[in-house]
């Protein structure tokens, strides 16, 4: 064998890109933010990511990125669900529900997205596009399939993985309505198979192989896990590619392989990390003996960084990768009452516009929240707000928004407006995710003069290095000159999969508990 070929052969088994002059740097967790059940793919010169919202409206972001660095959000798979009440706050909630790990797949010209909306009816939802920058349309509903994973095969048969203990394996029609008849449909043997559940299944086929991830816990720890077999329809055989801690914080696992534009291969896996939520990590992917195996050099550990291939010289040390900010609403919205200076839902630009059409009896059954993720290690986000126009018994403000809440509230008591900071803790049904009570505990209250409501400056601080999942509150009311501390030093944030199941998001809120009508009007990031 040539020498010149011996190097290259070497180069792609190791996982690394042929040599260019400017490569990135990027520093795990890579996207620092509560991105959760990733499924990524490349299409020419973009890779597309897609992770789970559950209650949060429009649904299902979309994000684009040339580099795995710089992402953008360029659509969302839908803008609301109405299978129940539930999604509009009625009869009951769907916190920690709705759309949960999407499937994300390119095929002949279109992109498909599979997803199971977890609640009534239990349905699964199909999206189609030519460009997810154009936005989606529903396809078709098939039956519940848990953490799916939609494959379409070279013969053009077309098959979905899922399952939270056994896998299985089932065939749909070409058309990707129904489950075929007489297809395939059967719990797959995997050999190997780790005690505890198995879910998170991501697929892909590579040199006649085909490929299914998962990941196994929580007997195990968490852990990555590759199958591979000759055969859709297996046996399949096992191999561990990840098992690492990482940064202060326990096992990671649960993602997917993406190929670069060059021939490297790199892998996308989530960490729980505290109140911020579920971050995601990258690593190489190195081939060995056909599996394909995560870290520097395939050792099965997150990297501190990664090198990227590619010829950006936007930057030349390590450093976290960014999203652009992207807003979502705590369930369904009302359009009537939104009034924004673009006209977009979704990214209200710099002025927005709420009005109160129904009533509510705390942040967690109010309509028309707007929010959007924590970053870490640390992030700060301003809002102002013109109270003038609010009425009695209105409530405005910022929260750190989770199952337990720390929530700086504007609050008209008649003539008088205070701010008032307060720790909130939601209790929910385990059926209908009905809200059973809110424990309230009011930390500090601030009368505010009548002549200072036009433009108070609200603004909350977060800190998500190890140990701390710490919030911090402000105020201004003299045009940001000065600005004043407000409640909990270092409210602590908390991950809780039980009740919203999300990491803390930024929240502002305007609702009205005594009578409808009134209006604020929120300048959003400043």
């Amino acid at each position: 064998m040539k020498l010149k070929t011996l190097i290259l052969i070497l180069f792609f088994s190791l996982g690394f890109p042929t040599l260019r002059a400017q490569q990135i740097q990027v520093q795990n967790p890579f996207i620092w933010a509560d991105c959760p059940d990733p499924d990524i793919i490349r299409v020419g010169d973009y890779y597309y990511l897609v992770t789970t919202t559950m209650h949060l409206f429009p649904g299902a972001p979309i994000m684009r990125s040339t580099d795995l660095v710089h992402w953008e959000t360029v659509s969302y798979l839908f803008d609301e669900i109405k299978d129940t009440p539930r999604y509009d706050l009625k009869e009951g909630t769907i916190y920690g529900r709705g759309q949960w790990a999407t499937s994300l797949r390119y095929h002949d010209g279109t992109f498909w997205a599979l997803f199971v909306a977890n609640d009534d009816p239990h349905k699964s939802m199909v999206f189609r596009t030519t460009d997810p920058a154009k936005g989606w349309t529903l396809h078709s509903r098939l039956p519940a399939y848990h953490d799916s994973s939609l494959f379409f095969d070279d013969d053009g048969r077309v098959y979905v993985f899922s399952g939270s203990g056994n896998i299985r394996l089932v065939e749909l029609t070409a058309d990707l309505t129904a489950e075929k008849p007489g297809g395939v449909n059967k719990v797959l043997q995997l050999n190997g198979k780790p005690d505890g559940l198995h879910e998170g299944s991501r697929v892909i086929k590579h040199d006649g192989m085909y490929y299914l991830l998962c990941i196994s816990w929580p007997r195990t720890g968490r852990q990555q896990l590759a199958y591979r077999s000759r055969n859709i329809e297996g046996p399949y055989d096992m191999q561990v590619i990840l098992k690492s801690d990482f940064g202060g914080f326990p096992l990671a696992g649960q993602g997917t392989i993406v190929d670069g534009k060059h021939g490297e291969w790199y892998g996308v896996i989530f960490q729980d990390r505290g109140g911020c939520g579920r971050v995601l990590t990258l690593e190489p992917c190195t081939w060995i003996d056909g599996w394909p195996m995560l870290g520097t050099l395939g050792d099965g550990k997150i990297p501190q960084t990664v090198t990227l291939d590619g010829q950006c010289a936007c930057h030349q040390q390590p450093r976290y990768a960014t999203i652009e900010k992207d807003y979502q609403w705590n369930h369904n919205y009302i359009r009537a009452d939104i009034q924004t200076e673009t006209g977009s839902m979704s990214k209200p630009g710099h002025h927005l516009t709420l009005r109160t059409s129904t009533l509510a009896t705390s942040l967690y059954d109010a309509r028309n929240t707007l929010t959007w993720r924590t970053w870490g290690p640390t992030c700060a986000d301003t809002i102002i707000i013109n109270a003038t126009q609010m009425r009695d018994g209105d409530r405005t403000g910022l929260a750190a928004l989770n199952g337990d809440s720390g929530i700086l509230t504007i609050q008209r008591e008649g003539k008088k407006i205070y701010l008032v900071f307060t720790e909130e803790s939601v209790r929910l049904t385990p059926d209908t995710k009905a809200i059973t009570d809110v424990e309230r505990r009011e930390v500090s209250r601030q009368e505010i003069p009548a002549s200072k409501l036009k433009a108070i400056r609200l603004v909350m601080t977060g800190d998500f290095q190890p140990q701390r999942d710490a919030a911090n509150f402000y105020y201004s009311i003299d045009g940001g000159k000065t600005y004043h501390h407000i409640g909990t030093t270092d409210y602590k944030m908390r991950f809780d999969y039980t009740r919203l199941f999300m990491g803390t998001r930024y929240a502002a809120f305007y609702y009205a508990t005594r009578q409808t009508g009134g209006s604020v009007q929120l300048t959003i990031n400043n």
